[in-house]
C-alpha cells in the first residue's frame, strides 16, 4: 500500500512505474520488513524511528513530485551531448581538479541510457579516484578526534581502524547505488542539472534526486538505487563495526548521514558552473 500510495503520489505511469513492478516490490517490501525485524530487541524508540524515516521518505517524495526531471529520452529520440551546451553550463568531470563529478550531466545535455559497462565504470572511478582515499583519510582522521567508535581505541592503529572501515563503506555503496541496483531496476543515477530557475528552485531540485531519478525509459520513478543501496550499504556495515555499533538506532542515523552527504553533493554540482563563471571567473 505504501509503495502504491508513493508511486500515485509521484505521478508515475503505472505501464513505466518501477516501484509497483514485481521485482521492485518484492525487493523494497523485503528491505521494509528487514527495518521492522532488525528492531526487536532494541528500544521501542528505534522501532518507532524506522518506520518514522519510511513515512518520512512517503511525505517528502509526495511534496517534491511536481519537480520535473530533465530524463533522458527513448530509444528512438534524437539525443545532445555536452558539445551542444554552453562551456558556462557544462559539468566538469572534476570539480576543482580534484572532486569527482563523473555522475553529472550537464544542464540541456541529454545522453543516452548508461550501459552496463558505464555504470560500472563510474562506480570504479568514484570508489578509487585518488580524491577518495583522500577524502576518505579526512573523515578518518576526524572520527579517530572525536572518538567516534569507543571501542575502536585511539592513536595510529584506531586510525586504521576507522580508515579501511570508512573506505568499505564509501566503496559498496558506490558499487551499490551506481552500479548494481541501478542496473537490476534500469535506472539512471546520473545527476541531471537543471541549469536554470530560482535558486530555491533548483536547490529543492537538486536535493530531490535523491528520491526521484530517470528510468531507462525516461520517466520519472522512484529513486529505489539510492535509497536502498544506502540501507543495504548501512546492513553490510553491520558485519565489520564494533558491537555497540550495530543497533537499529545507529544505522538509521548512519543511513540518513549518507543520504544527507548525497543530496548535499548534488546541490553543489548543481551550482558549481555558476560559481565558477561568476565568482571565480572561469569556465567550470
Amino acid at each position: 500500500m505504501v509503495l502504491h500510495a508513493i508511486a500515485k503520489r509521484l505521478k508515475i505511469p503505472r505501464t513505466h512505474n518501477i516501484a509497483v513492478s514485481f521485482r521492485m516490490r518484492f525487493v523494497l517490501s523485503l528491505a521494509l520488513l528487514s527495518m521492522a525485524t532488525s528492531s526487536f530487541g532494541q528500544p521501542s524508540g528505534y522501532r518507532s524511528s524506522a518506520f518514522a524515516a519510511v513515512h518520512a521518505v512517503h511525505l517528502v517524495a509526495s511534496f517534491y513530485a511536481d519537480q520535473q526531471t530533465p530524463t533522458p529520452p527513448a530509444p528512438d529520440q534524437p539525443k545532445t551531448g555536452d558539445e551542444a551546451v554552453p562551456k558556462s553550463k557544462r559539468q566538469p568531470k572534476r570539480i576543482l581538479g580534484v572532486m569527482p563529478n563523473y555522475r553529472a550531466v550537464s544542464a540541456g545535455a541529454i545522453p543516452p541510457p548508461p550501459t552496463l559497462k558505464q555504470a560500472f565504470k563510474i562506480a570504479t572511478q568514484n570508489s578509487f579516484d585518488y580524491s577518495a582515499f583522500l577524502f576518505t583519510g579526512f573523515t578518518s582522521a576526524i572520527a579517530d578526534g572525536q572518538q567516534a567508535h569507543k571501542q575502536l581505541g585511539v592513536g595510529i592503529t584506531a586510525y586504521w581502524s576507522y580508515y579501511w572501515r570508512g573506505y568499505l563503506d564509501k566503496t559498496d555503496g558506490n558499487y551499490l547505488v551506481i552500479f548494481a541496483l541501478p542496473t537490476l531496476f534500469h535506472q539512471d543515477e546520473r545527476y541531471y542539472a537543471l541549469g536554470k530557475g530560482s535558486i530555491g528552485k533548483r536547490a529543492i531540485y537538486a536535493a530531490s534526486r535523491i528520491l526521484i531519478t530517470p528510468n531507462y525509459h525516461g520517466h520519472a520513478s522512484l529513486n529505489a538505487s539510492e535509497l536502498l543501496g544506502r540501507a543495504m550499504a548501512q546492513g553490510i556495515s553491520s558485519t565489520y563495526y564494533p558491537s555497540a555499533d550495530r543497533t537499529a538506532g545507529e544505522l538509521a542515523t548512519k543511513l540518513g548521514y549518507s543520504l544527507m552527504r548525497d543530496a548535499l553533493t548534488n546541490v553543489f554540482r548543481e551550482f558549481w558552473p555558476d560559481i565558477a563563471t561568476h565568482v571565480l571567473h572561469r569556465h567550470p
